[in-house]
């Protein structure tokens, strides 16, 4: 009895150890992919003045 609750344990700890390293992945991933479409934005704001433009259009109607 008392091997059958050690295995029972044991298989459910290391499933519960599996499970927290798939999310851990799994927000690894989705930051990754953050930081990659930001860097792409950066990228093309930076390429494109749009940023510029945009803060001279917002500065420009406050001022009337």
């Amino acid at each position: 009895m008392l091997r059958r609750v050690i295995a029972f344990a044991s298989r459910t700890l290391t499933h519960a150890r599996a499970e927290l390293g798939q999310t851990t992945a799994e927000y690894a991933l989705v930051i990754l992919g953050a930081a990659a479409v930001a860097t792409l934005l950066i990228t093309w704001a930076t390429r494109s003045h749009a940023v510029g433009k945009l803060f001279d259009e917002v500065i420009g109607k406050v001022l009337r």
